[in-house]
């Protein structure tokens, strides 16, 4: 299924919350910022930008919750105009994040670049400017804390921007009503403003092979926990005739190919940026590692399973082991090689995978082997498919390369087929099968394919606790993906994850607590997790005597606190109680997340608010902003000041 590339400069958000993907793009920045590794020349330009729009969390987070009166004609005509500028912001911030993200690969020796750079900041500062000069604060009830935040930061971008240059708004206009950066800027950028798009894997998650909950979010939730409108950018039709002109290898042409074939194919040139660096291959799933630069998953995986700690290329050491898929760029490499009749080569094809030491290993006795295996997975014999499925899921558990070739050998059809078996150890090892082999970016669109999701809700409801164990992670897998959480959500899934975490094994409750709060990042998951009883089984988790899923009780409910539903369902379970203690008594991280959770519900809710302060939690809120984490201070910090405003009232 091919990515489709979209203008966001022209278009809404898909999901028409301005206000969560406001939040969502600035988590981005921030965490950017941060771990961006830029040259000496701009480096403050980018550590004030992040700085800068940093700040502007606090708006969003006012704004979040925002309900415009449906009874009153003028306060909907209002939010439409209010969502305008909103918009306008979010379109300057993305502008932003473009930019980080190409900086952090700018190359000074080349003609130009860095004025053009400079030029470029002048553009997104002037943008960011104006996008804040025409917030409707009083529209949206923005405290004047926040206002006055705004304000300052309107006026250090507007002397950012006059600092760069000779102030000239048309010239700017006309810049920033294009794309940021032209194509070939964003080819010549490492594909780093192609990394940036898209942050949402976090890599194996098999129980056999790595456990994935640890990796479960806790306290600020980053965007790489979320879903990021920005996963494609716009790139103009000028980009195939620039990847057609760039430097390129001669294509490989495998043995068995006809002459005529080999011809045609000589000579065509592969742009450099679509060719592996370990490889030297064209890509079929490009990903982008933590240093920002573009390899095939296989090699890169490989290289980093063989224990290597460093980026092949610039040597730098990587600071995680996440995984980025590039998007865009595998849009890029499709349309090229249908444009120039190229097709990619697959390892059934070459019967050959090339290791990262540049050695090639014959594959082609696993191919034989998997295919063989594979047709015994339709044998009549109940044994011999039981025998067949465990091998597969045994080879799958291995690595990445059985992984490819299990799925292109035709196995995951078939393993669909039999998760709706009798047999109880089939279906375990064919569910667990589908999750190591969902582990591959490129099988979850394979598996969303052969309509794998109605079955595994199927499992997950009434197979044995293993298999429901691995249903579970299944489908925290597939839903690492944005438009699977809409159909994971949709398939009747929910309900039974609530189900497992109410009665699952210790296992079961980490894997459906997973799940479940990777969908609920989607906005229409969380009225149906409410429905199904969720806040309950958290309630319950929350009270434990072990106290071994308060983390994953507290982070889920920071992700439903903002629903209105779910607001009204957390306080008729009488949660606030229990939050408060958790201030006096919890891990930093959890008082962090009770403080974010008693905010989303205190505000503009003066009947909890009024709760709140008879409970007293004026006294544990007060030492939380001596103690805490950063975020709960600043949490903590506006309780407090609601609590004030609510004594001075009375």
């Amino acid at each position: 299924m091919e990515e489709s590339i979209t203008d966001l400069s022209s278009s809404p958000p898909m999901d028409g919350d301005l206000a969560e993907n406001l939040h969502l793009v600035i988590s981005d920045i921030v965490r950017i910022s941060s771990i961006g590794t830029f040259g000496d020349l701009f480096k403050k330009d980018c550590t004030d930008l992040g700085r800068r729009i940093s700040l502007l969390s606090h708006l969003v987070e006012e704004i979040r919750d925002f309900k415009p009166d449906s009874s009153n004609p003028s306060s909907s005509s209002s939010s439409s105009h209010g969502s305008s500028c909103f918009f306008d912001l979010f379109i300057a911030l993305q502008d932003s994040k473009r930019l980080l993200c190409a900086a952090s690969s700018f190359d000074p020796n080349e003609d130009g670049a860095t004025k053009r750079v400079a030029f470029q900041f002048q553009c997104v500062t002037w943008k960011l400017e104006k996008a804040l000069g025409s917030i409707p604060y009083e529209q949206y009830g923005v405290s004047e804390e926040v206002q006055e935040q705004v304000e300052l930061v309107r006026t250090q971008l507007k002397r950012a921007t006059e600092r760069y240059g000779p102030f000239n708004s048309s010239k700017i206009s006309r810049a920033v009503s294009q794309p940021l950066l032209n194509d070939l800027e964003l080819l010549q950028s490492g594909n780093k403003g192609f990394g940036c798009l898209h942050l949402g894997n976090i890599g194996n998650i098999d129980h056999e092979v790595k456990r994935k909950v640890k990796n479960f979010p806790q306290g600020n939730f980053s965007s790489s926990d979320t879903n990021d409108v920005s996963q494609v950018e716009e790139v103009s039709s000028s980009l195939e005739q620039v990847c057609a002109s760039n430097s390129a290898e001669e294509v490989n042409v495998s043995s068995g190919e006809s002459q005529e074939e080999s011809g045609k194919q000589d000579s065509v040139t592969i742009p450099e940026d679509f060719l592996c660096p370990i490889s030297l291959e064209i890509m079929r799933d490009p990903v982008i590692v933590a240093t920002g630069q573009t390899y095939e998953r296989s090699y890169i995986q490989r290289w980093i399973d063989s224990g290597n700690v460093t980026c092949p290329k610039t040597q730098q050491k990587l600071q995680h082991f996440t995984l980025t898929p590039n998007y865009v760029l595998r849009s890029l490499i499709y349309q090229w090689c249908a444009k120039n009749n190229v097709e990619q080569p697959t390892a059934l094809m070459t019967g050959k995978i090339k290791k990262s030491d540049g050695s090639f290993r014959d594959v082609s006795g696993d191919i034989a082997a998997i295919q063989a295996l594979v047709r015994k997975l339709s044998s009549r014999s109940v044994e011999e498919r039981r025998v067949a499925v465990t091998e597969i899921r045994s080879l799958s558990k291995r690595s990445t390369d059985n992984r490819i070739l299990i799925a292109e050998a035709g196995a995951i059809p078939v393993l669909v087929n039999l998760l709706t078996t009798d047999d109880v150890v089939t279906q375990e090892n064919a569910v667990t099968s589908i999750l190591n082999l969902s582990i591959y970016e490129n099988n979850k669109e394979l598996i969303m394919l052969a309509g794998a999701i109605p079955s595994i809700v199927q499992v997950l409801r009434n197979g044995s606790m293993e298999a429901r164990e691995n249903a579970a992670a299944t489908l925290f897998s597939l839903s690492l993906a944005d438009e699977n959480k809409i159909i994971i959500g949709a398939s009747g899934a929910i309900p039974a994850l609530v189900e497992l975490l109410q009665t699952g094994s210790p296992r079961g409750k980490k894997d459906a607590a997973t799940a479940l709060f990777n969908l609920c990042i989607y906005q229409g998951n969380k009225g149906r997790a409410v429905r199904a009883g969720i806040i309950a089984a958290l309630m319950k988790m929350l009270t434990e005597s072990n106290g071994t899923m308060v983390d994953e009780a507290l982070t889920i409910l920071s992700v439903l606190a903002g629903h209105q539903e779910a607001k009204i369902a957390i306080v008729k379970a009488c949660t606030i109680p229990v939050l408060i203690d958790l201030l006096r008594t919890g891990l930093p991280r959890n008082k962090e997340n009770a403080a974010a959770i008693l905010l989303a519900l205190c505000k503009r809710d003066m009947e909890n608010l009024a709760c709140l302060s008879r409970l007293g939690a004026a006294i544990p809120l007060a030492e939380v902003t001596k103690s805490g984490t950063e975020r709960a201070k600043r949490k903590a910090t506006s309780l407090l000041e609601l609590l004030r405003k609510l004594q001075q009232q009375h």
